[in-house]
């Protein structure tokens, strides 16, 4: 709005002070003051009809210069209207848009004169015409590059949320997925023998205190990392395993280790703590009535494999669910692979961890 006043305002103006300082000029009149008004204020409606009222201001404007009314800048309104066609319909509309003004113009002026000839100003509007478009189009060329690159700033930003999501919903199930079940494991043991063998009840007890303050620990630096914005948590690593292989033997189970992992890049070594937290998990929740663990790793240059097998009797395959999920994702986001299922006399586990720097 404001835009089309300052025009309608300048191109009165502009004529107004023409007629009075221009010698031989005719007078501004009522009429060309209401006549240039008219059609500069139809700039209001210029983004919802370019292509309409570009063609009413250029046929406005061809008819006040043809009528000997006082000479002025009218041709600024035809001017805007071709900018703003040309950056939202593109430069083939605008073109051929303003190819067939040029050409009406032309026609008009045989029928009005009779005469074929194209005076000097046809070349001039011909140029105006090219110019426009081509300012409008790469204006418009512009813009949408500058779209195109706050849309893909959006879609990373967007993406990297998302990913930070995961992480978390990874962090927080695998640290209360693994203390909850190794409690429940304990509370029922100490249920168990609570009357006939007291002190293993209390050992029990003391293994769910102990499971629980771990598990608390554990949530309140993940709560601290989003509550301050940075990962400044302590990483887990293998190097922590022990205390994941005691919480299994706790829990009944015979854990046997087989090979070191030996020094890894803290990606790694925190997936691979995670997923081995994950797979002793599933083993003392899920498994039907487990008495071993098997625990190997086998380091290869380049790769981290990693095997966790249980001898659960009679196991069916897996439901996904959000561990299996977490550990398949924290594999594949380091480019490696991790593959679960049941094997002949249990079920097992085995992952994949590219090292990076190793050949």
């Amino acid at each position: 709005m404001v835009r089309a006043v300052v025009v309608t305002a300048f191109v009165v103006g502009a004529t107004s002070g023409a007629s009075r300082w221009q010698p031989g000029s005719a007078p501004m009149t009522p009429l060309a003051a209401a006549w240039l008004a008219a059609t500069g204020l139809t700039l209001l409606l210029v983004h919802r009809f370019p292509l309409t009222l570009f063609l009413g201001t250029a046929a406005s404007a061809f008819g006040y210069y043809a009528s000997g009314l006082p000479g002025g800048p009218v041709i600024l309104v035809p001017t805007i209207a071709l900018f703003v066609l040309t950056r939202q319909r593109g430069p083939l509309t605008a073109g051929s848009t303003g190819a067939a003004a040029l050409a009406a113009a032309y026609v008009l002026h045989v029928v009005l004169t009779g005469s074929f000839e194209l005076a000097v100003g046809a070349a001039f509007l011909v140029v105006w015409l090219t110019a426009v478009i081509g300012v409008g189009t790469a204006v418009r060329y512009q813009l949408d590059a500058l779209a195109a690159r706050r849309a893909q700033a959006d879609e990373h930003r967007h993406r990297l949320a998302e990913q930070e999501r995961l992480r978390i919903a990874r962090e927080v199930h695998d640290v209360v997925a693994h203390s909850l079940a190794m409690i429940n494991v304990q509370a029922g043991v100490a249920a168990h023998v609570a009357d006939r063998r007291p002190e293993q009840a209390k050992e029990a007890l003391l293994n769910i205190k102990a499971a629980s303050a771990s598990a608390l620990n554990d949530l309140r630096a993940t709560l601290a990392v989003l509550r301050s914005g940075e990962d400044k948590a302590p990483a887990p690593s293998l190097a922590q395993a022990g205390e994941l292989l005691d919480h299994a033997r706790d829990a009944g189970l015979t854990v046997e280790v087989h090979g070191e992992p030996g020094d890894l890049p803290a990606p790694v070594d925190a997936a691979a703590y995670r997923i081995l937290q994950e797979s002793l998990t599933n083993v003392v929740r899920h498994a039907d009535r487990p008495d071993h663990v098997d625990v190997r790793f086998e380091r290869r240059p380049g790769v981290l494999t990693m095997k966790v097998r249980d001898d659960g009797r009679g196991t069916a395959p897996p439901m996904p669910g959000h561990g299996l999920r977490g550990m398949g994702e924290r594999a594949a986001a380091l480019g490696g692979r991790c593959a679960a299922g049941p094997v002949d006399g249990g079920f097992e586990v085995c992952v994949e961890l590219p090292i990076e720097g190793e050949a």
